[in-house]
């Protein structure tokens, strides 16, 4: 499996046994067509080691934060938003396993399946390299958002940083809808963002809105 492949490349990971990551990958889709067990264990056990991870990070690098600020902050950074955004960034979506029917109702550009592929990749990292090696992995994909801790108070999505960026400048950003690929019922979108006639970024998504915050999402990185 030429993606697979990649993917335990680009992690740095896998490369000698990747049974776990091939269950990590491997969407209940997949199963009911080649039997086997699907990803949903995994997904329920990386849930709570990213939940942990970013808990005690949290915990101990903002100590003059109130817990009902922690606690906002830890929702963001576990949300399905942001698991699918680092889940993009990772190509996980051309590694998974899916079934037929799946594949061709634009299963590998769903939010929900990346996010949920992404908590069970973490899974997979712990069980087979252990605590350290899966808060590494965490800490380092993560840092984009994290480092959002030191410039605002609380959370705050892609868009309304790149607005709050752009106005400080007097410019406003602009949003273009460059594409719908698709039937009515799956319809993907392709949206970019312009600082007036320059482009800044685009993204894709389910929906205009998510499709804007990925173009936001594009922007930030070469803006910040």
């Amino acid at each position: 499996m030429i993606e697979m492949k990649s993917l335990s490349q680009t992690l740095g990971l896998f490369q000698e046994n990747s049974l776990l990551l091939e269950k990590a990958l491997a969407h209940r889709s997949y199963i009911h067509e080649t039997g086997g067990q699907s990803n949903e264990r995994l997904e329920f056990l990386g849930d709570s080691v990213l939940s942990l991870v970013i808990s005690e990070y949290l915990y101990n690098q903002f100590p003059d934060k109130t817990e009902g600020d922690l606690s906002k902050w830890r929702a963001y950074l576990v949300s399905a938003d942001s698991l699918a955004r680092l889940a993009k960034k990772l190509e996980l979506g051309s590694a998974l396993l899916l079934g037929v029917g799946e594949e061709k109702s634009g299963g590998r550009e769903r939010k929900s399946i990346l996010a949920d592929t992404m908590e069970a990749l973490i899974a997979a990292i712990y069980l087979e390299y252990g605590w350290d090696q899966v808060k590494t992995f965490i800490l380092e994909q993560w840092q984009p958002f994290i480092l959002q801790m030191g410039k605002y108070d609380l959370p705050i999505d892609p868009k309304t940083r790149l607005q709050e960026i752009l106005q400080a400048k007097a410019l406003v950003p602009r949003y273009k809808l460059l594409r719908a690929d698709g039937p009515d019922h799956n319809r993907l979108y392709t949206m970019a963002v312009y600082n007036g006639t320059c482009f800044l970024g685009q993204g894709t998504g389910k929906s205009k809105k998510e499709a804007e915050q990925e173009a936001a999402e594009e922007a930030l990185k070469a803006l910040e």
